[in-house]
């Protein structure tokens, strides 16, 4: 089997193509992540009244029926700015991971290694992540709450600070690492393992199609969020919760849960997770593939 030599591991490529990856993976994945937050969040109905959304196919069409399509795109700024960087930094991070377990630039990297590369991008992302996340789940409940504290994130940043200081803004941060860190060695491992797996034999990984690069990409995105949904209810709870609700954090909200509403509570929002999950991760590394291409075309020695 003629194996091409591979393109030595670039951290700063990584990070550029990673940023672009994850501008595509917003505008394909945000619709569906309104829904996810809206079914985790919405209040528990009172004797004889129904849920204010059925599932995820109703929350949809009520969305869609009160606050046309732009509904859908709620709240998108803020992960535009935070997910930009957020990627670019993971993908920096998975680099970093690979290059630092490598010996010699040829050296191919074993599955556990590609999961702790993975892991160690999940550290780097939560610095950038947790507080987009808790403003991001604050202004999207606003709207079904029909409450209107915050008119928008910058606002929601400066009353979050006033507040509280910095550590408003970081409050469901170990709830952050918990759902990125394992989700993110799945996530990385996952894509490497299904790249592996699509190359036709005697062709590199850069010779993949489009459709296997999607599948994979897509396949990755339902890896990573299986281990991560139930830190991601968890987390959705306790940082659009109000101050001193939860006083032993996570612990607290797990208790809750699990009391009120079964251990399938955990896994609220499933079905909105997988549907935003494939398009949206398909979406992100075909960007990113297709970036780094064209990288390494401009400056083949970075």
């Amino acid at each position: 089997m003629s194996k091409q030599k591979q393109q030595p591991i670039s951290p700063l490529k990584n990070f550029f193509a990673g940023g672009f990856g994850g501008v595509c993976l917003v505008a394909a994945g945000h619709p569906l992540d309104t829904i996810k937050v809206r079914l985790q969040t919405q209040p528990k109905p009172k004797p004889g009244e129904r849920l204010i959304y059925a599932g995820t196919i109703d929350c949809f069409k009520k969305t869609l029926a009160k606050e046309g399509f732009k509904g859908l795109y709620k709240g998108m700024a803020a992960p535009i700015i935070g997910v930009t960087p957020m990627f670019a930094v993971c993908f920096f991070g998975f680099g970093m991971g690979k290059k630092l377990q490598q010996k010699t630039p040829d050296d191919i990297l074993t599955y556990p290694q590609l999961f702790a590369a993975g892991m160690l991008s999940g550290v780097f992302t939560t610095a950038i992540m947790a507080p987009g996340e808790r403003i991001k789940c604050l202004l999207q409940i606003q709207a079904t709450t029909g409450e209107v504290k915050y008119t928008g994130p910058m606002d929601c940043v400066k009353q979050l600070y006033k507040q509280s200081g910095i550590r408003g803004l970081y409050k469901g941060t170990a709830l952050t690492l918990m759902r990125d860190v394992p989700a993110s060695g799945m996530y990385f491992t996952s894509y490497e393992w299904l790249k592996n797996v699509l190359t036709p034999a005697g062709k590199s990984h850069s010779e993949l199609s489009i459709p296997s690069v999607l599948f994979a990409g897509g396949m990755a995105g339902i890896f990573n969020w299986a281990v991560a949904i139930p830190a991601d209810v968890l987390k959705s709870r306790f940082q659009t919760a109000p101050d001193g609700k939860y006083p032993n954090g996570f612990r607290d909200v797990l208790r809750e849960l699990v009391r009120e509403e079964g251990v399938g509570s955990l896994y609220k929002g499933f079905n909105a997770v997988m549907l935003r999950a494939f398009p949206a991760n398909a979406a992100c590394f075909l960007g990113f593939e297709m970036a780094m291409k064209f990288l390494n075309w401009l400056a083949p020695d970075l």
